[in-house]
């Protein structure tokens, strides 16, 4: 048997006016889940514990089959791990996007958490001024992809930090890092608005009509966490695939392989069809896959419910569509499409709700009559509030 877990970032939605009161699954076109949902079964999944905070790495850990409640330590751990990075005892990883923030009068906006989605490349040479300028001090940099790097210190644990995403186009007032240490994370994160102001990176990006990285924000931060592998957790090898560190981390503490694919951007640009290729290459010798695509999530978080709809209708069709296709040649197969949280368009961030989700075995051959959207999982009845022990029941 081979397992294959797909999973659309941010996919789920609320109703939008724009679209006579349905969501994006409602409106895409998604035959592939939509065949899924009907063939198989379909329902919900709370994938976020209560008391938890709805981001991606307490979603997919949870769908990961990893209990929060006893995994989770925060995010740029995760993220630390993929880049190579091994944090010593007693320190502290956050994660350090690249933000343009705009002054307006008196306050200060968070204009684009991306700094205009930066490419790894000038992200890479504005990272390592950080470093140079501020190493002495006890800080390090590290690089990771587009905005998304890390910053390592030895305190800051217990800060409370807002994800820069979370308030797109809002004052940053009243968002800052809190409580212990957080006085030194924000004068930190000021100390870079003057290193960045001329930097020959945001004067290019600057002369081009771009958004610059006019300073970094520091969130998510987090110590190692301990994590038994897949073959120990499970009796299962396996893979991981997508293009942002935070799921190949998690796949790193998982003891899952971590496949580089050609032309992955996390973004509606991504190589889906690879994805979807590679990930299936690697049940040659392997008994599990997870693929990860972000592209619904960074539609999500910036508003653009096009791009969004765009970004579904091409996973289903390059990769669902792809692996339903060619996953009979390995034999007996079963396969889960996720959305791992809701990034509704019109709030730009996360929210707690579930989330639908389908599953089908080889050779199943139901008629429920539903789809794969939220309302129908909705009316299946289905729920999965404990969705980390479920995972241990989808591996058997």
């Amino acid at each position: 048997m081979k397992y294959i877990i797909l999973i659309g970032d941010g996919m789920a939605d609320n109703p939008i006016a724009e679209l006579d009161g349905k969501t994006p699954l409602q409106v895409a076109k998604t035959p592939n889940m939509d065949r899924i949902a009907n063939s198989g079964k379909v329902g919900l999944l709370e994938s976020v514990p209560e008391g938890y905070p709805p981001g991606s790495d307490v979603a997919n850990l949870s769908i990961l089959g990893y209990d929060p409640k006893d995994y989770y330590t925060g995010r740029a751990p995760l993220e630390a791990a993929n880049i190579g990075i091994e944090l010593k005892e007693g320190e502290v990883a956050f994660r350090c996007n690249l933000v343009a923030l705009k002054d307006s009068g008196d306050e200060t906006i968070m204009a684009d958490y991306s700094a205009g989605h930066i490419s790894t490349e000038e992200a890479d040479e504005i990272i390592k001024t950080l470093d140079a300028e501020l190493k002495d001090d006890g800080f390090r940099f590290h690089t990771g992809k587009s905005y998304r790097h890390l910053m390592v210190t030895s305190f800051g644990a217990k800060v409370e930090a807002t994800p820069p995403h979370d308030i797109s186009d809002n004052s940053i007032a009243g968002h800052e890092p809190k409580g212990e240490d957080g006085e030194k994370i924000n004068a930190l994160m000021e100390r870079s608005r003057a290193i960045l102001k001329d930097h020959p990176v945001n004067i290019k990006r600057r002369e081009a009509g771009k958004n610059e990285a006019t300073s970094i924000w520091l969130w998510g931060q987090g110590k190692a966490p301990e994590m038994e592998s897949y073959e120990e957790r499970f009796g299962r090898s396996g893979s991981i695939i997508s293009a942002v560190d935070l799921m190949n981390g998690i796949g790193v503490y998982a003891g899952l392989t971590v496949i580089d694919v050609p032309g992955v951007t996390g973004y509606i640009d991504t190589n889906y069809t690879g994805k979807a290729e590679y990930g299936l290459n690697s049940l040659k010798d392997k008994d599990f896959i997870c693929i990860h695509v972000e592209a619904p999530d960074e539609a999500g978080h910036q508003g653009l419910l096009k791009e969004k709809i765009q970004a579904i209708e091409d996973f289903d069709e390059l990769v669902v569509g792809y692996v339903l296709e060619n996953a009979h040649k390995f034999g007996e197969f079963r396969i889960m499409v996720v959305s791992d949280h809701p990034t509704p368009v019109e709030l730009k961030t996360h929210t707690s709700d579930p989330v639908p989700f389908a599953m089908i075995d080889s050779g199943e051959s139901n008629d429920t009559g539903l789809s794969y959207n939220e309302v129908d999982a909705k009316k299946s009845g289905i729920v999965l509030d404990n969705i980390s022990k479920y995972i241990e029941e989808f591996l058997s």
